[in-house]
Parts: structure tokens; C-alpha cells; sequence
């Protein structure tokens, strides 16, 4: 407590003279320290991206005090912002917003922050080396109706799969659906992308169009949302979030991030070999999937939506307006390059 209320009082009697000492330069005005909650999806690369937040001290540099957690079921961190003990989640799936809202709850979506799924399906079954073949079968993935589930569904709908002869198994995120797939627990399921090139050393393969991040590129992966009471009563500390968040996805889309981010991969996954944490790195540089600019535009909205109503939880197109706010990704991005 003594720290907290010694560095309010610092930002306090130094503001004029930082702002005096810069000629006026800089973020304004300056900000004592806020907490703030945050939730994101448990995914391996969310748990490498908030390690690398955490040591680059986006947050913080910010004037946020961030509580991060990692939730795996969509709708626990649904739970979460709906009690109030979760301000935001700016980085997990987004489409279970659209049928809240239409039943009358008060969410925006604030954010687009992965544009692109890095995800592909793998098994370790000889017999099943094509999406046909899992009609039958038991595929792995999250919470029926979670980001993992829907994905997956989509990709064998694309290519015509009986829905209604699969098995879908609740195992929890894709990290740990593709535990399954490596120990054959299940005969298929989500695991990163980024292990396409190395699959053989996992005792799986890539099933034939199954490389989401190239036959999904309209999916939009994850974003970020809250309640309209949060963005009315916290909108200052919601547009720091988005900065930092920002500023993160902009870091890994350089060559100077490489070693912050293998350095922050391989405190999150200590056992992994060398080259997993390299194609990592490598699949990012070449897709790209990260929303610089934190924008979602109204084609990414109908197209989840337009998802919704084909898996029949949601009845009606809701318009961009009712479901979206971009107006706190502009003024992150705003202060973001004013910083």
C-alpha cells in the first residue's frame, strides 16, 4: 500500500515538470496507477504473448497495474465480465458475443486481435489422413460452442464432412486437445500451426486441408469485448489496454522481437525443444495474424455472425453498430503513436 500511494504521489508533484521538461511532448495527461483484470484465452501462443506483455511492461508503460488471467472455457470468461471481476478479455473469441447480445445483453466488441486462426488439424491415426475420414470418429476440442469447436466445424463443413456421424470430445484448449491427438486419446483435433513443418516429431500428421490458418483466413481468431457499463466507466483505462496490446502485436511483427519473444516462449514451455519455439516464431513472421491497428471491420462481423446463425445459435443479423465499438481502438491507436 505504502508503494502504491508513494507512486500516486510522485506522478502527482512530477507531472508538470515532466511535461515541462519534454516541451509539452508525450502522453497527456499522466495517470497514477489502475488496476485493471484482464482475461484472454489459454492457447500456448496467448500464454507466450502475455509473459513477453508481462516482461516488456506494455501494460505498464501504460500506467496499468494488470491482473492477467488465462481461462481456457469461453464461457467462464464470459462469467467473468458479466460479474465484474473481469474487466476485459482483448484477446480470446469473440462469437458467442452475437447470440448474448440478441437474448439483451449489454456487450461491444472493442477489438480485433488475431485475424487469422493458427490453428491446423493433426492426428496420429494411419487411417486418417483426410478430413472425410474422421466421419466416425472422435475429434478433440474445447466447450461445444467454444472458439475450438467452432473452428473445427467450420473446416469440416468447408469440405462437406457428415457433422452429424462425429464425436466431438470436451478437452480443453487447443494445447490440450493436441495432447490428446499426440497420445491418441482422441483420432483428431486443433493443435498450432506452427507445428505443420514438424509434425513427425509430435507422431502425427497434418490431415489434408486442415491448415486452418490458410483455409479459415475469414475467421476471425480472437478480439476483445466487455460491457457497455465497463466502457463507460473505465473508457480511459479499456483504451491503455488496447494500446499495450497494440504495441505488443506490433512488437512481434518485427525482427527485433525475435529474442524477447523465444526468450519469453521458452519460460512458458521450459520442456520444448528448440525448434518448436523457432517455427513459432517463424509461422508468425510468415502469416502475419495479429490486427496492428486493432481493427475489425464490418465483412470480419457478418461472416462470424453469419456462422452463428448456420450453427443455430444465433437467429438474426445483428447490425455492426449494436455489436461493435471501435471507437476505443482508434484512440488506443491514437495514443499509442503519440507515445
Amino acid at each position: 500500500m505504502t508503494k502504491s500511494l508513494t507512486r500516486r504521489a510522485m506522478l502527482g508533484q512530477l507531472s508538470a515538470t515532466a511535461l515541462l521538461a519534454t516541451g509539452g511532448c508525450g502522453r497527456q495527461p499522466i495517470h497514477s496507477t489502475d488496476r485493471v483484470h484482464i482475461a484472454t484465452a489459454a492457447g500456448g501462443l496467448n500464454l507466450t504473448l502475455t509473459e513477453l506483455l508481462h516482461r516488456q511492461k506494455f501494460l505498464e508503460s501504460f500506467d496499468l497495474d494488470p491482473d492477467i488471467l488465462a481461462i481456457a472455457d469461453g464461457a467462464k470468461i464470459m462469467g467473468g465480465i458479466y460479474s465484474g471481476t473481469v474487466d476485459l478479455s482483448p484477446m480470446s473469441g469473440f462469437g458467442q458475443v452475437f447470440p448474448a447480445v440478441e437474448r439483451g445483453a449489454e456487450l461491444k466488441i472493442i477489438n480485433a486481435a488475431t485475424l487469422t486462426p493458427m490453428l491446423a488439424l493433426f492426428s496420429g491415426k494411419p487411417d486418417v489422413q483426410s478430413l472425410k475420414d474422421l466421419e466416425g470418429r472422435i475429434v478433440g476440442v474445447g466447450a461445444l460452442g467454444s472458439l475450438v469447436h467452432q473452428l473445427t466445424v467450420t473446416l469440416l463443413r468447408k469440405y462437406s464432412v457428415d457433422i452429424a456421424s462425429v464425436r466431438f470430445v470436451n478437452i480443453g484448449s487447443n494445447t490440450d486437445v493436441f495432447k490428446g491427438v499426440m497420445a491418441g486419446t482422441v483420432d483428431a483435433g486443433a493443435g498450432p500451426a506452427a507445428y505443420i513443418n514438424d509434425a513427425e516429431s509430435y507422431q502425427v500428421h497434418l490431415l489434408q486441408n486442415g491448415d486452418m490458418s490458410v483455409e479459415l483466413q475469414e475467421f476471425t481468431y480472437q478480439g476483445g469485448w466487455t460491457t457497455d457499463q465497463v466502457i463507460e466507466s473505465k473508457r480511459d483505462i479499456l483504451v491503455r489496454v488496447l494500446a499495450a496490446y497494440a504495441k505488443l502485436f506490433r512488437f512481434v511483427a518485427q525482427p527485433s522481437g525475435q529474442d524477447p519473444f523465444l526468450s519469453a516462449r521458452r519460460a512458458v514451455f521450459p520442456s520444448a525443444p528448440e525448434r518448436e519455439h523457432a517455427s513459432e516464431w517463424n509461422i508468425l513472421q510468415k502469416i502475419r495474424p495479429f490486427a496492428t491497428d486493432l481493427l475489425l471491420s464490418p465483412e470480419r462481423v457478418r461472416y462470424m455472425q453469419q456462422l452463428n446463425i448456420d450453427f443455430d445459435v444465433q437467429k438474426t443479423m445483428l447490425p455492426y453498430e449494436r455489436v461493435v465499438d471501435m471507437s476505443l481502438a482508434r484512440d488506443a491507436i491514437k495514443l499509442l503513436d503519440n507515445t
